[in-house]
């Protein structure tokens, strides 16, 4: 397919929709973020993501009532045993962080993130497809939401003594360390969605060159390695949202070994 173009592409209303977003978002075409022409398809790809996580959710929900007897996983690879070992990977990783009790409360939001960013990033694998994490307004926007959840939390768990490590710790460092703190924590958001974008458009249109060139054998080694690319920055994002919003709530939640 052109550069930019994907099976969502032949939608019919994707012209009008397309010229209407590029209209009422941008001027002569371009965003207010980053310059960036206003493209429509990386919606497409965000909301197919999420379709596809409410039918992985449905289908391992039904499993697990349908076996609740069963002790032993199925020995092949199933929707329920990827979502189990998706779900087990996320919570060790975490536990290991925060401590059992914490990633036990944040698990549904890690998990998220998990989920919508590994199924995302492998989008890209797919021939005629784009990753929607090759955007940046959507990576950003999963930033946003570790952003906020950081500092929501924390003050939750701390109350207005959250905000004492702004200032460091010796107050008369306070006029020094609290611009410092302050910007360290707004650029946070900015580097997760940049990060993520950056390496997954750059792992996409490698693939896509490859492809493009010799369609047959020599992609299979930039395959493993794009499939290598998308766990690792899916973990990658993951960890570091653990991080942030562990060390936000560490003084009042003590891990538990």
């Amino acid at each position: 397919m052109p550069h930019g173009h994907s099976w969502f592409s032949l939608f019919s209303f994707h012209g009008h929709f397309q010229h209407y977003a590029s209209q009422t978002l941008g001027k002569d075409g371009l965003t207010w973020l980053g310059h960036q022409p206003v493209d429509v398809q990386g919606l497409y790809g965000a909301l197919f993501v999420l379709l596809l996580i409410v039918i992985l959710s449905v289908v391992t929900d039904t499993s697990i009532r349908d076996s609740k007897g069963d002790l032993l996983p199925q020995p092949t690879l199933t929707i329920r045993n990827f979502v189990e070992i998706v779900v087990g990977t996320a919570y060790g990783m975490m536990s290991d962080i925060m401590g059992k009790k914490p990633a036990r409360y944040f698990l549904p939001l890690i998990g998220t993130c998990a989920f919508f960013i590994l199924i995302s990033n492998a989008m890209g694998l797919v021939p005629g497809f784009l990753p929607p994490t090759s955007v940046l307004n959507i990576t950003l926007g999963c930033g946003v939401i570790i952003f906020l959840a950081t500092h929501i939390y924390g003050v939750k768990e701390n109350g207005i003594a959250y905000f004492k490590h702004f200032l460091g710790p010796i107050w008369w460092m306070a006029p020094l360390m609290l611009p410092i703190e302050l910007v360290s924590h707004f650029v946070r958001p900015i580097s997760l969605g940049v990060r993520l974008m950056a390496n997954m458009t750059a792992d996409h249109m490698v693939l896509s060159i490859f492809i493009g060139l010799v369609p047959f054998v020599v992609p299979i080694p930039m395959y493993v390695l794009g499939t290598i690319v998308v766990a690792v920055q899916t973990l990658v994002f993951c960890l570091l949202s653990t991080v942030y919003i562990g060390m936000a709530i560490e003084h009042h939640e003590h891990a538990e070994h």
